[in-house]
Formats: structure tokens, sequence, C-alpha cells
């Protein structure tokens, strides 16, 4: 028990930690975003990849800032439902644009990953919890 709650202090500090980093890296992307808004824009029925980047970036450090304020969050059981359901690279717009830039915007591409690895480490928090 001791031991577990041990990992679940480590856990959040390493998710504070992240998200404060995450934070940090989404100014870095400012111009990459101004550019790419221009460059992928989403259809009338579809998302651009920026509105779809920005609802999975609210969600995650939403839970994130919960986990920061209280070491929990609210309805753990729907928040875990949705986190599975919050996968990153399943969202064709973020998809498309990670295989499209391979070699180029390397700050968004690795704000994707992080976010994307942040949203891992959450849902396993929650699962210890």
């Amino acid at each position: 028990m001791a031991q577990v709650k041990n990992k679940l202090v480590i856990q959040q500090d390493i998710i504070v930690q992240l998200l404060g980093q995450l934070n940090v890296e989404y100014q870095k992307t400012k111009s990459d975003r101004k550019e790419i808004a221009h460059s992928y824009l989403g259809s009338e029925e579809d998302l651009s990849f920026l509105e779809e980047l920005e609802l999975v970036t609210v969600s995650i450090r939403g839970y994130a800032s919960q986990i920061e304020a209280s070491a929990g969050v609210e309805n753990r059981e729907e928040a875990i439902a949705n986190l599975h359901q919050l996968r990153v690279f399943d969202r064709s717009a973020i998809a498309e644009f990670y295989a499209e830039t391979r070699s180029g915007y390397l700050q968004m591409r690795s704000y994707i990953r992080m976010l994307d690895y942040l949203r891992l480490l959450i849902l396993e928090y929650l699962q210890m919890a």
C-alpha cells in the first residue's frame, strides 16, 4: 500500500513537471501554428488540424491541472474512459499532419508526442489511484 502511494506521488510529480514543460513547448510552437493555420485547413464537416489539437490539448491539460491541484480528478472512471478515447494519433487531422510533416515542423511534432505521453501518464496514474 505504501509502495503504491509512493509511486502515485512520484507519478503526480512527473505529470506536473511534464505539464509545465508542455506549456513551455506550446509557446514555442506559436510561429508553427500561424503557418499551419494557413496550410492545413479543415473542411466544413471536419475539424482542422489546429482545432483538433486544441480540443485534445485542453482536455489533457485540464486533467493534468486537476491532478496538480488536488492529486486526482472529478469522475475518475469517466476521465479514464475519456483518456482512452483521446488518443492523439487516432485523430485523423493530427495523424495526417504528423505523417505529412516528417521533415518539418519539428517543434510541433515534438509537442504532439509530448501531449500523448502526458495523456498516457495521466491514464496510468488514474488507473493506479
